[in-house]
């Protein structure tokens, strides 16, 4: 994993919110947080 990969505060935002209940999730907002935990997940080791 690069050292300057963040979630965007886009992500950030979207996922305070439905952690504190204020948005009730979509397969939208599962989908794209999904691929910011995914694309910060250390590379697999050959």
């Amino acid at each position: 994993m690069a050292k300057n990969e963040k979630s965007s505060g886009k992500v950030a935002s979207l996922a305070g919110k439905i952690l504190s209940g204020e948005k009730k999730p979509t397969t939208s907002d599962a989908k794209t947080l999904a691929a910011s935990v995914l694309t910060q997940a250390p590379d697999k080791k050959k």
